[in-house]
């Protein structure tokens, strides 16, 4: 059995899918009741409480391991999560982490991260670390804006990253929680082309159809909005990253392909794939 933790969301769902469809036992976790595919259990469990999750172990061979946005705070205490996996006797976890925990290891949220990145490392896990940049999926926070106004409000409309569809961090997640020989793996995962706020706008209003317009918000207009669904810590954090990315940031790595045997898609693929959620 392999458990899947935020089951429900842009990663989650598809690599949930994903792993049914290759014939696996799955179980699905989520803090809430969901539908999941046919064949795969769910388990609603918050990993804010790392014992909750113990009997949900039991059995399973892999574990998928994803925190909330609360478990990234500097007063959480995600490696028990960890611990907890490995006394119920999981063999191996794939970790989403985070290219800034590499690229910006004192950043408030980033130095929890790379603690819980040691802490897997020094387990007695087979372990992979995936460490994905800026998701094509956060441009869902302007659906509204969209659908509403024909308008995008974003920061640092000029400034690109080569931001990556979770489609294919889903993938490489599959292959990572599948194949032994990622054992011991920390994949940076891309998207193949560094991409603007401004030039996201475009792409999403190719998709629709129709004009979309783009507004430049202040750092401190962003924050505000941030800040009502992420920590203010990590909020600082990425708005750091979005407004000035540094080399390695900016960098195009080759590691989905180099697991998947093709490029990362492009934001304009995501944009197609998702237009209904832009529409009215």
């Amino acid at each position: 059995m392999i458990v899947v933790t935020g089951a429900t969301g842009n990663i989650g769902r598809p690599l949930t899918r994903a792993l049914a469809d290759a014939g696996q036992r799955v179980t699905a976790v989520s803090r809430h009741a969901a539908a999941v595919p046919d064949g795969v259990r769910h388990v609603a469990a918050d990993l804010a409480d790392p014992a909750g999750l113990q009997p949900v172990l039991a059995g399973a061979k892999a574990l998928f391991l994803l925190l909330s946005g609360d478990l990234h705070a500097p007063d959480a205490r995600p490696a028990d999560l960890i611990r907890v996996a490995e006394a119920a006797g999981v063999r191996r976890v794939v970790l989403l982490s985070t290219q800034g925990a590499a690229t910006r290891p004192l950043g408030a949220t980033r130095v929890v991260m790379r603690a819980l990145e040691d802490t897997l490392r020094e387990s007695g896990l087979e372990w992979v670390i995936l460490r994905p940049g800026g998701f094509a999926s956060n441009t869902l926070w302007w659906a509204e804006s969209i659908r509403r106004r024909g308008v995008v409000a974003a920061p640092f409309g000029d400034v690109g990253l080569p931001i990556v569809d979770p489609a294919d961090i889903a993938e490489v997640a599959a292959a990572c929680l599948l194949e032994d020989r990622h054992s011991g793996a920390v994949h940076t995962l891309t998207g193949p082309e560094v991409i603007t706020p401004r030039e996201q706008t475009e792409a999403l209003a190719a998709a629709l159809g129709t004009p979309v317009r783009f507004h430049e918000l202040t750092r401190e207009e962003a924050k505000a909005g941030m800040a009502l669904s992420m920590p203010a810590e990590l909020a600082d954090d990425t708005l750091t990253i979005l407004g000035a990315p540094n080399p390695a940031e900016l960098a195009i790595s080759p590691d989905i392909e180099n697991v998947l045997g093709r490029a990362p898609r492009r934001f304009a693929e995501w944009a197609s794939r998702n237009v209904a959620a832009f529409r009215d």
